[in-house]
């Protein structure tokens, strides 16, 4: 097929100005070469998009795809992982991994939690905070976790998000608010183990490929996978692989799978969940977008800690977007 690559390349955001915390999210240049060759290998043809912007700007100038890999997260807004998907929609063009509605859904961590726990799958009570005077109607116990609502790599998260009273909760959603400019979610604090699922596959294809548990180390900033520590994950954290013959570690897969399927997530991708005091797992966020660095992103990681590798990881992606091509 003829692949088309849409992305936010990190360089090129820092090179006009923005920031380390604001470019967290998107790849850098060895990710698409890569994700490029990895598509290479596997006979495909590969042409460079780029963003959002580029992408408008090929298309009216009449490119076309036989599909794009899209990873592309997006600049500004809380839709913004929904935009290039948007645009392939109007013009009829498919692509990997969800669709617009995913997407934007997704990205918001309370929208999603709502409709989870409409569906009956465990996570956190939680309140949203919009505006500081939010703070006085939450009603939920002591410690709680403060996080922006619509970030990823742990942006926003810290030591200040663990709060232990009320002053600790007025003071970190003050600052979350001021810097992130949007609203904060504030949710029951889970005290036991964090795995991140790894799955491939859309709707009663969908499966498990494997789970790793975020095991942080001395140094780490303590009680949750921070920014600092994704950062840092080299010297503060360890991803252990582990197996479902262990029951929580099971419970937390079906958790993860049940997620992923009643949100409709396509193709690859992962969910977080995390364990309560007594070892229940609750489902924390989804990530339909998930990073593909081949040595450093949690789903090629898992990949390569089950024995599937990098380019079979690729090749599952491609084959489960195409069996949307020509169905428009």
């Amino acid at each position: 097929m003829h692949i088309g690559l849409t992305f936010d390349l990190r360089s090129e955001y820092l090179a006009a100005g923005y920031t380390e915390e604001e470019t967290a999210e998107f790849d850098r240049d060895d990710t698409i070469e890569a994700l490029e060759t990895a598509l290479r290998q596997l006979g495909h043809q590969t042409d460079r998009i780029g963003h959002g912007r580029q992408l408008v700007e090929r298309l009216a100038a009449g490119s076309r795809w036989d599909l794009v890999f899209n990873i592309a997260e997006g600049l500004r807004g809380l839709g913004r992982e929904a935009q290039v998907p948007a645009v392939l929609d109007l013009y009829g063009i498919e692509y990997t991994f969800s669709d617009p509605l995913v997407m934007a859904l997704s990205l918001h961590k309370g929208f999603t939690k709502d409709v989870l726990r409409a569906a009956g799958i465990p996570t956190p009570r939680a309140a949203l905070v919009c505006r500081l005077e939010d703070v006085d109607a939450i009603d939920l116990p002591f410690p709680l976790f403060a996080k922006p609502v619509a970030e990823g790599t742990g942006k926003g998260v810290g030591p200040m998000s663990f709060l232990a009273d009320a002053a600790a909760l007025r003071s970190s959603c003050e600052e979350l608010l001021e810097r992130f400019r949007q609203p904060v979610l504030v949710e029951t604090y889970l005290s036991g183990r964090e795995f991140t699922v790894g799955l491939l596959g859309t709707g009663a294809d969908a499966s498990v490929l494997g789970t790793m548990e975020i095991v942080l180390l001395d140094g780490a900033e303590p009680g949750a996978y921070s920014y600092v520590n994704k950062e840092k994950c080299e010297e503060l954290v360890e991803y252990r692989l582990v197996h479902n013959s262990d029951p929580e570690v099971r419970e937390a897969e079906a958790v993860a799978l049940r997620a992923w399927r009643a949100l409709n997530c396509r193709d690859g991708g992962r969910v977080d969940v995390r364990s309560d005091g007594a070892g229940c797992p609750s489902f924390i966020e989804v990530n339909p977008l998930a990073g593909l660095h081949p040595h450093h992103s949690d789903l090629p990681m898992i990949a390569d800690k089950v024995g599937l590798g990098y380019v079979p990881l690729i090749d599952r992606i491609v084959k489960s977007a195409a069996k949307r091509v020509g169905t428009r």
